[in-house]
């Protein structure tokens, strides 16, 4: 049989995937150079060859799957509609009853960056992004005329710190949290945040 030969860019993001995967199955602490090695079928060589050590190899994987995600934030807040529906269907889907990034990764990445500087500065980089992110379309709303928001930053931290808290409650902690009172929640947040009468908020 030929043995297909991949470039640098498709064998990093091969190992890159395999380790999102194999961290979301052991965690980080447990997974090992070895368990993503023979998630591909290669050489323990071959990944320490693209990743010099496992904590790089874990913080590439948390960008990798970061960047994913904010590519698709981004789609959502480009969209050429009204900053309240661009901000909502962010917030619908970053949520932790929505369709964005695995949960139980990042509470993972969370824990293992209390003591990984490499991890910590890769999340807080990203968290930055994607909080710059919202404030930006929250900013634009507040141009436009749509909603009040004296703080778009700070509207931006709470905003993501209450899913982030969420996201902790629903996976860790099973029936800990109703799916729908959670998502009542975000709600009334963003309704409060910017200043929305109740009667301006949309339907799921």
């Amino acid at each position: 049989m030929t043995r297909v030969r991949l470039s640098v860019a498709q064998r990093r993001g091969d190992l890159l995937r395999a380790a999102i995967e194999q961290i979301e199955a052991r965690g980080v602490a447990a997974v090992r150079i070895a368990d993503v090695a023979s998630a591909l079928g290669v050489s323990n060589a071959l990944v320490l060859y693209h990743f010099s050590t496992k904590e790089q190899l874990v913080a590439a994987a948390f960008r990798h799957a970061a960047e994913g995600d904010l590519a698709h934030l981004r789609k959502l807040l480009g969209r050429r509609s009204p900053a309240l529906r661009r901000l909502r269907s962010a917030v619908r889907w970053y949520a932790p009853t929505g369709q964005a990034k695995g949960w139980r990764l990042w509470i993972e990445g969370w824990a293992a960056a209390l003591r990984d500087p490499v991890l910590r500065e890769v999340a807080q980089d990203l968290d930055r992004q994607w909080k710059a992110a919202l404030a930006e379309v929250i900013a634009e709303g507040v141009a436009a005329g749509e909603f009040r928001c004296p703080d778009p930053a700070g509207t931006a931290l709470r905003l993501t710190a209450l899913l982030d808290g969420l996201a902790v409650q629903l996976t860790s902690y099973a029936g800990a949290v109703p799916r729908a009172r959670a998502q009542e929640w975000v709600e009334e947040a963003l309704t409060r945040e910017l200043g929305l009468a109740e009667e301006a908020r949309l339907t799921p």
